[in-house]
């Protein structure tokens, strides 16, 4: 049966609190650079942003270790930090500079950061489904706890993949959470349009527990998390986080007037009221954990630090031409 996830069911102290806070800030500090370096052609080609799902990354990643793997989808920013990246190396693969994760030949949506167990980005819908579940495999096969998150969105719900590797896991008690950050459109859009019944059924349908989550509290995130890892580790199985979310901008950045499938007023309501940044800043001030003083220097600091990131990147060589044939395997 689905259940939600009670926030209180992890202790968060000040330490995981502000850690938590400071990465959000970042994610969403650095999609807006790359909305500036889009709207001013510095980045060639287009991206797609994690403005207003900050809370599904952090609160999944905060429950995993280094060693631990995730694989990611093209809306893969937020994840890629969440895991560990560097904010410099990231701007630099979205403007294909050479110290860029992949040489800067992969771009926005083909990001992979190994040392930190992100398995890549990945521009297909459902794409990593396969790719994640593998890891998993291989984690049981070689005898270590490792466990392996996959993010994918809800329009993945109409790929098959997703299930044929939903069914192995749960045949094999493989260690994986599968991440469903539902933001509810595909593309241009509404899921009601796309996704027949319940969500959580289908997991359900193999075995498979159902967290079913408010995306925009990260804690709550976490929460559901810890317990999905924690299943995962004593070899029980996978498990589903259904995190209900909402993308803030576009379906990319060129996605500028979105007036014509949703409502302007559906988006600004979700901006004031459902923001995860905001929400969780109230929770930590209103629980004496942080002061306001205290997250407006994170705020400062983080925006100085992807400031300087994205002015290093600008001014970093491309890699050289002779370079075109290397790293690319197919």
């Amino acid at each position: 049966m689905a259940v939600g996830a009670e926030p209180g069911a992890v202790e968060i102290g000040a330490e995981l609190g502000l850690r938590m806070y400071e990465q959000m800030r970042r994610i969403r500090t650095f999609e807006h650079h790359v909305d500036d370096l889009y709207r001013s052609r510095t980045m060639p080609g287009l991206a797609h942003l994690y403005v207003g799902e900050e809370a599904v990354a952090v609160g999944v990643c905060e429950a995993l270790r280094t060693v631990d793997y995730v694989t990611s989808t093209h809306r893969g920013h937020g994840h890629c930090l969440a895991k560990g990246a560097s904010v410099e190396r990231m701007f630099c693969e979205l403007l294909g500079k050479g110290d860029g994760y992949c040489r800067g030949k992969g771009g926005s949506m083909h990001i992979a950061d190994h040392e930190n167990g992100n398995l890549g980005a990945n521009a297909i819908v459902g794409g990593s489904a396969g790719i994640a579940t593998g890891a998993a495999f291989s984690a049981q096969a070689r005898g270590t706890d490792q466990v392996a998150a996959c993010f994918f969105g809800e329009g993945a719900l109409g790929q098959g993949v997703l299930y044929e590797v939903m069914n192995m896991a749960a045949l094999w008690k493989l260690p994986v959470v599968y991440v469903c950050e539902n933001n509810l459109y595909n593309e241009y859009t509404h899921m009601s349009e796309t996704t027949a019944g319940e969500i959580a059924a289908r997991p359900q349908a193999f075995g498979i527990p159902v967290h079913e989550v408010d995306g925009q509290d990260v804690r709550a995130v976490h929460a559901a998390t810890v317990t999905a890892v924690a299943r995962a580790r004593a070899h029980e199985g996978p498990s589903f986080v259904l995190a209900h979310t909402y993308r803030f901008l576009g379906h990319h950045v060129g996605d500028v007037d979105r007036s014509y499938y949703r409502a302007k007023d559906e988006e600004e309501r979700w901006k004031a009221e459902r923001d995860p940044i905001a929400l969780h800043a109230r929770w930590l001030v209103d629980r004496g954990l942080a002061t306001e003083e205290q997250l407006e220097r994170i705020d400062s600091s983080v925006g100085d630090e992807v400031g300087q990131a994205v002015a290093r990147a600008v001014e970093a060589p491309f890699p050289e031409p002779s370079e075109v044939t290397e790293h690319v395997y197919a």
